[in-house]
């Protein structure tokens, strides 16, 4: 069986592809990721034996340049991802057998016109719930068209985000499936997402409900393994005391990196601990030479999390999945997105604390972590590790493989 995987986003949504590309490859398929050409990407990938078909522009200078909310410059952005599927995933799915896809909806929309055009079969799947229609929750604001902040009737609001979605997409969809000899499309959402959605979330960390209109295929999260060792010098700087706790921003930006920096690390001095700073796309660094902080890059987080005191991050799906298998408590900073959701669902679970705004001073970051690094915090966070599922991977491989 071959599969292709197609994803634009940032690092949450290229691993997750590249772990599934992995454990089909064990169970004898052949599988390749459509992903930005970003060169972390490429590189992690290639660290795992994941063909990558790059598709699109590097992600990195969009998500550090656009203003969080702007839609400027989105029509070009949109044209440009609608064109990778229907050009660079077409191509790359000749002789395959199913397509899945992940990301915004010029992606998956394109991607399953792909797959229609070709006869495949396609799979559209989430690594976070927010965006599936669900009357449990509102939907999530779509670039410079806010909702009304005075609806509350959850599904008149998923049906207006079907609409806004049509009247931003639907036309450029619509001009490349014409180009191709397929008809137009009318809700352009609910194409892409289809009636049977996978959703690649742990059940513990995301209990879905399940709405009656909508059949929603959870099978825990997707995990790449990491067998990487940590660098001499981030080992070393481990050996070398207590615990420290880890703060990192993965590839959310933040205005002022140096002032952020500046709190956080106050924050964590302030509790008595020492800092691993984590220079992520927010491009954090230390504030002074002092040796109770050591900068990091790229590195292995499955091992690192498991040797700190707490980690302090964003709450994108992947960290705080990664966070919580490894009994690590946490303290999540959202600034937007499902990030939100995520740092409620910390808080819910008792495994950490969710901060309340996305810009801490050094005294509410430091309140927020006294409460993770209290002990009955972390034995919550240890005990809730052990709950975490790690056969995502396996169980949507076997789905596709059972299916043939």
């Amino acid at each position: 069986m071959r599969v292709v995987l197609s994803t634009y986003g940032s690092r949450g949504s290229v691993e997750p592809m590249a772990g599934l590309a992995v454990r089909l490859r064990e169970l004898g398929a052949e599988a390749r990721v459509c992903a930005p050409p970003d060169e972390e990407f490429a590189e992690r990938l290639a660290e795992a034996g994941v063909p990558l078909v790059p598709a699109g522009r590097p992600v990195r200078p969009l998500v550090t340049s656009v203003t969080p909310g702007s839609a400027v410059g989105l029509a070009q952005r949109v044209a440009e991802l609608m064109a990778a599927q229907f050009d660079t995933v077409a191509a790359a799915a000749e002789g395959c057998d199913a397509l899945l896809a992940t990301g915004p909806l010029p992606v998956t929309a394109g991607a399953r016109s792909v797959a229609e055009k070709m006869g495949i079969r396609y799979v559209h799947v989430s690594h976070q719930p927010v965006v599936l229609p669900s009357p449990y929750r509102r939907p999530p604001a779509r670039r410079g068209r806010p909702l009304p902040a005075d609806v509350t009737d959850n599904r008149a609001l998923w049906d207006l985000d079907a609409r806004i979605a049509n009247e931003m997409f639907g036309e450029v969809l619509n001009t490349h499936r014409a180009s191709v000899g397929l008809p137009p499309v009318d809700n352009v959402r609910d194409f892409a997402f289809t009636d049977r959605p996978w959703l690649a979330t742990d059940p513990v960390l995301d209990p879905w409900q399940q709405p009656a209109d909508l059949d929603v295929v959870q099978t825990g999260a997707w995990i790449l393994p990491d067998e990487r060792p940590l660098p001499a010098g981030l080992a070393a700087f481990l050996d070398a005391g207590e615990p420290p706790v880890y703060v990192g921003f993965g590839s959310t930006p933040v205005s002022a990196p140096e002032d952020f920096a500046r709190v956080a690390v106050e924050a964590v001095r302030a509790q008595g601990r020492r800092a691993v700073v984590s220079r992520g796309w927010a491009d954090l660094g230390l504030i002074d030479d002092q040796d109770d902080c050591f900068a990091v890059g790229e590195v292995n987080h499955q091992a690192l999390f498991r040797r700190v005191a707490a980690v302090v991050h964003h709450g994108g799906a992947g960290t705080t999945t990664t966070a919580a298998r490894a009994g690590a408590p946490q303290v999540v900073v959202p600034r937007g997105a499902d990030q939100p959701y995520w740092a409620d669902r910390v808080a819910g679970l008792g495994i950490g604390t969710a901060h309340d705004g996305p810009a801490p001073t050094a005294g509410s970051l430091s309140a927020a972590l006294r409460t993770a690094l209290a002990p009955e915090t972390r034995a919550r966070a240890a005990a809730v590790a052990g709950t975490i599922r790690t056969d995502g991977t396996t169980v949507a491989a076997k789905l596709l493989l059972d299916a043939g």
